[in-house]
């Protein structure tokens, strides 16, 4: 195996078919995924944010500026077309699946697949440069896409939590203070009664 051509990925994973696969046949492949846990249109959501950022190394590929850490809903709207990181081109996307890109000889598929209750996250590159070009490339983009994926599974999942939070409901104790004020009320009014 090559340095730097996997991380993460398993062997039936570096195996299944991806867009990029018949976008940039042949030339060498590099398999990245981690394992999210998120619901899966979630962390679909935090890839479509790539379209604004790298969330890798800011200081090396962002010119020094951070990748936001909310979210905007609006860029889950995608159209062919669009750049993504700066130096990509949207060419096929299946909402909710996966988002392809190219930037010159290189190809590379974001995919989400449930994973139990949370998501698989598989990446793979496929690059038509000469093989010495594309095994460099592929030991500097190790570095980055490890960063850049391990990012977006901790924002994936903050949020995640932070809205599981949110829709467990209000404390416990507000029912006792509603039920204690629901109390007073009644003895109040007894008290009315009986005098």
């Amino acid at each position: 195996m090559i340095p730097g051509t996997v991380w993460g990925a398993t062997e039936a994973e570096r195996e299944a078919p991806l867009p990029c696969d018949d976008r940039q046949p042949g030339g060498l492949q590099a398999d990245r995924a981690i394992s999210v846990d998120a619901p899966h249109a979630l962390v679909y959501a935090w890839l479509c944010q790539l379209r604004v950022a790298p969330y890798s190394y800011d200081l090396l590929d962002n010119f020094g500026k951070r990748s936001p850490r909310r979210r905007d809903p609006m860029l889950t709207e995608l159209a062919v077309g669009q750049r993504f990181m700066s130096q990509f081109e949207l060419v096929s996307f299946a909402l909710g699946r996966h988002i392809t890109l190219v930037s010159g000889k290189a190809c590379v598929t974001y995919a989400v697949r449930p994973e139990g209750a949370g998501t698989r996250l598989l990446v793979r590159i496929r690059c038509g440069a000469p093989r010495l070009v594309a095994v460099t490339l592929a030991l500097g983009d190790l570095l980055m896409m490890r960063k850049q994926l391990l990012t977006l599974k901790e924002l994936a999942e903050a949020e995640h939590r932070a809205g599981s939070a949110a829709s467990s409901g209000p404390p416990e104790r507000r029912a006792p203070r509603r039920r204690r004020s629901f109390r007073r009320l009644i003895r109040l009014s007894g008290a009315r009664h009986t005098s």
